[in-house]
């Protein structure tokens, strides 16, 4: 048995959750004097009518004493003669389920509460999906509440049936299910005389006793570099946590995902040199050979690893904006971040049922399984083999907040059957022929600020200087190659990624490309520039709104205000203004020929 264990309190709102760990710290006397002194002092003034409120000794904040719920994870670490523990106190509102899923990410089992007078319910459910999504594997019902019932037995198995109802999916190595009491006490640390009934170990007895340590298995070694470390000219150590296996010197290890191999020279823990180390050691491992090897890189013995650019993933859902297919993000696993782009959701779990629902968008604290692609190859493991490699967060690019974690499920292998064919014409052999320097000039604004004139013009001035060009408009691509695609969010990121991959291949011919789009997102453009790569230039026609509607001879402004048009950019959906364009410029008092001087002034030296 570890002498650790690290668990989390979790469950629907206002079940008892913070009183309950207060109430095992306060009568196991786990809490110095000026802790105990300070909750009988704030509970004569709180809303508990005098009696001791044992939640406040982990609702610290002030939102969280006024409303009397649980906002943030609050962590306590204590210990007993038999063990010690680490809890994360999780909240319980769907409004904070993010944060329940960081605290359950550390955690090696869960207390899940139940509300005696109200059984389980939605969010109960949730919370034990997502316990079971981060890899917990041994979980603790506690039937809180016990005292509103009249500690009935009858009421207590029937909420029993319910609960192995609900595990009946899951696959957990333990399973307790215990009645309490969180606000008298009752079997938290000792046994209760008011239920008889109940012959099992109190919830703390249980804590201490329960084995969660990880069966052993075979798992070769592994171990994603976080830092190189370089002191001197003699020295060159790969620092990071052996996350399976073990290592010893003299062996071989691959460093991933170039493939190289080398021997395991020395092994430093902290300062002191070892002869082997193994899962859970922060190690620094010195190579006999200098091969590239940086953060993100994996050092393994594994020849199951994959090395891949997509693959399935079970993600919860944490972002207030919606996802939709197309969208870009970084993703994190292990050490690697690279971006990322959720190609197809196949569909989001009802967190009641377990059922799958099809669904082409995923709200705030949905499940959904969907595949994803990454920009370069990944090193990673299914989830339920290696947590560390199994494991992601996706990362918003402009907020940087934390829009999804999730686990990788199923590595999709087609991509494997893919590689690009380097071709003896190059590109740079058809810009010296074409004499001039590809590059892509993306027009981006409202509709009617100008851009297709402007774009039109100037590819006339480039021709007539001789140059070869393509313009590629908003339009004509509608009515051809992105016809089958709507106005909604996914079809125009899917609509953008078409323009830029087809700007790419033109590009590679060694033609100036001109794009007209709307293009209304920054994500959709920052994707764009990193498809199109060298050469693209941001053009943005900032003509304010109010001349692009006066200009609107089709009507189009007029009907989406009165709600005839849908996803309307500018009036029913959000126009992104570029932060940092390569050009800008405004229409309303310039005529045309002006204009394209200006943007001349800036392209010529560049093609």
């Amino acid at each position: 048995m570890d002498s650790l264990l690290k668990f989390i309190t979790c469950g629907s709102v206002d079940d008892g959750k913070s009183t309950l760990i207060g109430h095992m710290l306060y009568d196991a006397k786990l809490l110095f004097a000026d802790q105990k002194d300070a909750l009988e002092l704030e509970s004569r003034v709180g809303s508990n009518d005098g009696n001791i409120d044992y939640s406040l000794l982990l609702d610290g904040l002030m939102a969280e004493r006024e409303q009397g719920i649980t906002i943030d994870v609050a962590y306590r670490y204590f210990t007993t003669e038999r063990r010690s523990f680490i809890v994360a106190d999780t909240p319980g509102h769907e409004e904070y389920t993010r944060n329940m899923a960081v605290g359950a990410s550390f955690a090696d089992l869960a207390v899940i509460l139940v509300d005696a007078s109200q059984g389980v319910l939605t969010q109960t459910r949730r919370h034990t999906r997502i316990c079971s999504l981060m890899g917990i594997q041994h979980v603790v019902f506690a039937v809180n509440k016990m005292d509103l019932i009249d500690y009935s037995q009858e009421r207590f198995k029937k909420i029993q049936k319910e609960i192995r109802i609900l595990l009946a999916e899951f696959d957990h190595r333990s399973v307790k299910i215990i009645p309490v009491s969180a606000t008298n006490g009752d079997n938290i640390t000792k046994k209760s005389a008011k239920m008889p009934w109940y012959k099992g170990p109190t919830l703390l007895r249980y804590l201490e006793t329960v084995d969660v340590s990880e069966k052993p298995t075979d798992a070769e070694f592994s171990m994603p570099v976080q830092r190189v470390c370089r002191p001197n000219r003699s020295f060159r150590g790969f620092q990071g946590q052996i996350e399976s296996g073990s290592i010893s010197v003299g062996d071989t290890v691959t460093v991933l995902p170039s493939k190289e191999s080398s021997t395991v020279k020395a092994i430093l823990e902290g300062n002191q040199s070892v002869h082997d180390s193994s899962i859970g050691h922060p190690v620094t491992i010195q190579l006999d050979t200098e091969i590239d090897v940086s953060r993100g890189c994996v050092l393994t013995r594994d020849p199951d690893l994959y090395i891949n650019t997509m693959f399935s993933a079970t993600l919860l859902w944490m972002d207030d904006t919606k996802l939709v297919e197309g969208k870009n993000y970084l993703l994190k696993s292990g050490t690697q971040k690279i971006p990322a782009t959720v190609l197809h959701i196949r569909h989001k779990i009802d967190v009641n049922t377990g059922r799958e629902v099809p669904a082409k968008e995923i709200y705030k604290n949905e499940i959904t399984q969907c595949d994803i692609s990454v920009s370069s190859n990944l090193v990673f493991d299914l989830f339920e083999h290696n947590k560390a490699l199994g494991s992601l967060i996706l990362i918003d690019r402009i907020s940087h907040a934390t829009a999804a974690c999730g686990v990788i499920t199923q590595s999709i292998s087609r991509s494997n059957d893919l590689t690009w064919h380097t071709m003896d014409i190059t590109r740079e052999f058809r810009e010296n022929q074409l004499d001039q320097k590809a590059s892509t000039i993306w027009f981006t604004g409202l509709s009617g600020s100008g851009k297709s004139t402007l774009a039109n013009a100037l590819e006339k001035r480039l021709v007539s200087m001789g140059k070869h060009t393509m313009l590629l408009d908003g339009d004509n691509i509608r009515l051809g190659l992105n016809k089958n695609l709507g106005f909604s969010e996914a079809d125009r990121i899917e609509n953008i990624r078409r323009i830029a991959e087809v700007s790419k291949l033109m590009n590679d011919a060694g033609l100036i490309v001109l794009t007209s789009f709307i293009s209304p997102f920054v994500r959709d453009r920052r994707k764009a520039k990193e498809i199109i790569g060298d050469g693209f230039v941001e053009v943005y026609v900032n003509t304010p709104i109010e001349e692009c509607e006066r200009r609107d001879v089709k009507g189009l402004y007029a009907a989406a205000r009165e709600g005839r048009i849908e996803h309307f950019t500018g009036i029913t959906s959000p126009y992104e203004k570029p932060q940092n364009p390569d050009i800008q410029i405004d229409t309303t008092n310039r005529s045309v020929e002006e204009c394209v001087d200006l943007l001349m002034e800036y392209l010529e030296p560049r093609l």
